[in-house]
């Protein structure tokens, strides 16, 4: 029945997307205090408020809930007119008629619009059910028909919209003022004119209005709206923000790299609104039928009544026929599912992948960045000599201090966990892909390659300290003081913490084939493969090769996910099945590449993205069963006049809220994912990972294999950070 509640919100969303993709991400919140709340949304509700062919639309509607209260008051007193003054027959019957006007009349004329643009739906046997109960002088009856119908699409109304907040949340906290920062004078100024290279400040407490950079200050975040991370994420100068995360502490100003629509909060909404639109193909097929219910049911309202001759069984005839809770059945559960997803950071950009998703059973991942972190860590230190390792490591440190190369940040990250005072290096010069040259305390310093040193003078056989199975898998650096060697470091790529349980779970919920494809060496691949518990690795994969592959196990028969960053594994994500991209926040070529975006890295949303999948379908086949039984049993009753219209319109309402209410469990699905607390790391690491790439900037890592004796090389497992 199309007769919505007027709840019409209209939501101005500033979205914003930032389409780098750096590991450092810079978050970007300007959230002005003074934020005008009355947000325009713009409330297209797509197949998941709209029951469609039963005329239910459940967002827009022209009848106010004041007008059904009203109505009902006067059928109220239309009854107790009746059963208290046995000569006010007339006076209940004005009454009465008054209150069937008011609630029959939108029904009706809904109906007849129906009928104007030539659409035959379910309206017209809800709005001949009144016509006729109007006409045949049972005015009480027509009445309270009508408010049955027309409450239960007050409550089937608002309750779907209970099921789109955390979608609409998206936009509520994306402020419509913001600080500018001009000239070194600060003005307010609407979100709607900020331009990308505009520099806002961000206070405490505000919400960030546009995507950008942090070029000064730094403060923590809580950016769950956006990657679904529970816990505040600290963010400093050269980091990203995104628009409608909000700065819990310190002041910031941001540089806009992205604003307006264009921002990452503003793409994920149009795309899961987008996604709210399609439909899965039984949709489709229940709109084809639909088609026919219509006459079918006017026929069997004409058999009732040749052979009955029983108006009254005509009319629950046709209000019980309403085949609300069939048509809701897929549409509500979507929308649900779709929501609990995007709570968690979880975009998905069309229904059918919902569906496909519950079919997958193999899981191919790509390594770096998804399974790993993608920032190297030391793993390894084995110090040459009389060196001590505390001084292998400020050397190296300080004389990688002005790198940008990954090896330098891992050594500065483990000089400074260690209490090492890193100091300033003199005369510091850098070869790319190879290795950094300086002075340190006065003494010239080599930090690289084997062959760097070599080429730099470095004499002796320091390479002969290496042993090929030990180290197999590193990535190595040498370092030389005074021209000879001290030492050499290996690194690791570490893997995220929460990796082996991920994997774990995911055979748990019925995956049958979980394979990791590299394009590392293979000897760095098996390494990773082996500490999260990974059989199936295959490792030297260039692009072409991960696609063949892909294919080559669509090929044997399974329902393939392809797992990766979504920006290197494009073509490999295409060719699966379902292509899932991870850490898409902030990555447009990421959102876009995948049919699946996860906007943060945390693996254990895909055996929860498995189990709501499977959890949506088996919601769906229930809401199916609900339908039919109601309108099967229904008809049954009504025919045989075991109901009458009046029970009929309740048995109507019953229906459809059942259904509403069972899809609407699905919302609150994966609550239960509370940040992740890594194992307490032990004395004795297991194997690592490495991490096999030169970065383009700095020195390159030597993968030659090495180690000392057990004596004087420590090993120890680099910490990985927690997913939120």
């Amino acid at each position: 029945m199309n007769v919505p509640t007027q709840n019409t919100q209209n939501h101005r969303h500033v979205c914003d997307h930032n389409c780098g993709h750096d590991h450092a991400h810079d978050h970007d919140h300007d959230h002005d205090h003074a934020h005008d709340h009355s947000h325009h949304h713009d409330h297209d509700h797509g197949p998941g408020g709209s029951c469609s062919q039963c005329g239910h639309d459940h967002s827009h509607t022209n009848v106010k809930l004041t007008q059904v209260f009203v109505g009902l008051a006067f059928i109220v007193n239309a009854f107790l007119v009746e059963w208290f003054f046995e000569q006010g027959t007339v006076l209940a019957d004005f009454s009465a008629m008054a209150g069937a006007l008011l609630l029959g009349v939108p029904i009706v004329l809904t109906a007849i619009k129906d009928l104007r643009r030539g659409v035959l739906s379910t309206n017209e046997l809800v709005g001949v059910a009144v016509l006729a109960s109007f006409a045949s002088g049972n005015y009480i009856e027509a009445g309270v028909v009508a408010f049955f119908m027309l409450l239960g699409e007050v409550i089937e109304t608002r309750t779907a919209e209970g099921a789109r907040a955390s979608i609409e949340s998206l936009i509520r906290l994306t402020p419509t003022k913001a600080r500018r920062i001009l000239q070194g004078r600060e003005e307010e100024v609407a979100v709607r004119d900020l331009q990308v290279g505009d520099v806002i400040r961000v206070r405490p407490g505000d919400n960030v209005a546009a995507d950008g950079l942090i070029q000064s200050g730094s403060g923590s975040i809580n950016q769950a709206n956006i990657t679904g991370e529970s816990l505040p994420v600290d963010k400093k100068a050269g980091d990203e923000v995104y628009a409608g995360t909000q700065n819990l502490t310190g002041v910031l100003e941001v540089k806009v790299s992205r604003a307006g629509h264009d921002t990452t909060l503003g793409r994920v909404r149009d795309l899961i609104l987008a996604a709210e639109k399609t439909k899965l193909p039984i949709m489709r097929i229940v709109d084809q039928y639909m088609g026919f219910y219509t006459p079918l049911v006017l026929v069997i309202g004409a058999l009732v009544w040749a052979f009955t001759r029983d108006l009254s069984r005509v009319i629950a005839v046709f209000i019980v026929s309403c085949p609300c809770a069939f048509v809701l059945a897929t549409p509500t559960a979507m929308v649900a599912a779709l929501s609990a997803a995007a709570r968690l950071g979880i975009l998905i950009k069309n229904v059918g992948d919902i569906e496909l998703a519950a079919k997958i059973n193999a899981f191919i991942f790509d390594k770096t960045g998804t399974l790993t972190t993608g920032r190297l860590a030391v793993s390894r230190l084995n110090p040459l000599g009389e060196v001590l390792p505390a001084e292998l490591v400020r050397v190296a440190a300080v004389a990688e201090k002005y790198s940008n190369h990954p090896t330098a940040r891992a050594l500065g990250q483990l000089a400074q966990e260690a209490g090492v005072t890193v100091g300033e290096p003199v005369d510091f010069a850098e070869t790319a892909g190879r290795g950094v040259k300086a002075r340190v305390d006065g003494r010239p310093v080599l930090v690289g390659r084997a062959q760097w040193l070599r080429d730099n003078g470095v004499e002796g056989d320091f390479l002969n300290s290496v042993d090929l199975n030990e180290t197999e898998g590193y990535s190595l650096v040498f370092v030389a003081l005074e021209g000879k060697c001290v030492g050499w470091i290996g690194l690791q790529d570490q893997t995220r913490a929460e990796a082996r349980e991920s994997l774990a779970d995911l055979r748990a919920v019925g995956v049958r084939r979980i394979a990791m494809v590299s394009g590392d060496r293979t000897p760095v691949a098996k390494r990773v493969a082996q500490e999260i518990g990974c059989e199936e690795v295959v490792g030297d994969c260039l692009p072409q090769n991960k696609v063949e592959y892909v294919k080559q196990v669509k090929g044997k028969g399974y329902r393939v996910a392809v797992v990766g960053d979504g920006v290197n594994d494009a073509p490999a994500l295409a060719a699966g099945d379902l292509g899932i991209a991870m850490g898409a926040a902030g990555s447009e070529v990421a959102i876009h590449s995948a049919t699946i975006a996860l906007m943060n890295n945390d693996l254990r949303r895909l055996p929860f993205l498995v189990r709501l999948s499977r959890q949506t379908r088996g919601v769906i086949n229930q809401n199916f069963l609900l339908g039919v039984l109601f309108v099967i049993g229904g008809l049954t009753l009504a025919a045989m006049k075991y109901i009458n219209p009046i029970v009929a319109a309740m048995m109507h309402v019953a229906g459809s809220l059942l259904v509403v209410f069972n899809s609407f469990r699905l919302v609150r699905q994966g609550e239960e994912l509370e940040p992740f607390q890594a194992p307490t790391a032990s004395g004795d690491a297991g194997p690592g990972q490495a991490h096999d790439h030169d970065h383009g900037h700095g020195h390159g890592h030597e993968h030659g294999h090495t180690h000392a004796a057990p004596s004087t090389s420590i090993e120890f497992k680099p910490r990985a950070p927690r997913p939120a």
